[in-house]
C-alpha cells in the first residue's frame, strides 16, 4: 500500500511542478486550469491513500488541498479574464 502511497504522492507533485510552467511560463491560464483540476483530484487520491497508511499523513495534506482549491479559483477567474 506504501508504494501506492509514494506514487500518489509523486503525480500530485509533478503536477504540482507542471501547472507552474504552464501558467507562469506559456502563460497559458486555460491548460493551466485543466492541470490544476488534475492536480486536486490527484491530492484527494493521495489523501485517501495516505489515509489508509497514516491519518496524520492525510491530515496534514488537507491545508494543501484548501490551498489548491483557491489557486483553481484564481486560476479560472484569470482565465474568464483573459
Amino acid at each position: 500500500m506504501w508504494k501506492i502511497g509514494i506514487a500518489a504522492f509523486f503525480v500530485q507533485l509533478s503536477l504540482n511542478s507542471v501547472w507552474s510552467i504552464i501558467f507562469f511560463g506559456l502563460q497559458n491560464p486555460g491548460w493551466a486550469l485543466v492541470d490544476i483540476v488534475l492536480l486536486w483530484l490527484a491530492i484527494v487520491w493521495t489523501i485517501a491513500v495516505f489515509y489508509k497508511i497514516s491519518k496524520l499523513a492525510a491530515y496534514l495534506l488537507v491545508p494543501y488541498l484548501l490551498w489548491v482549491s483557491f489557486a483553481s479559483y484564481l486560476n479560472y477567474s484569470i482565465w474568464m479574464l483573459n
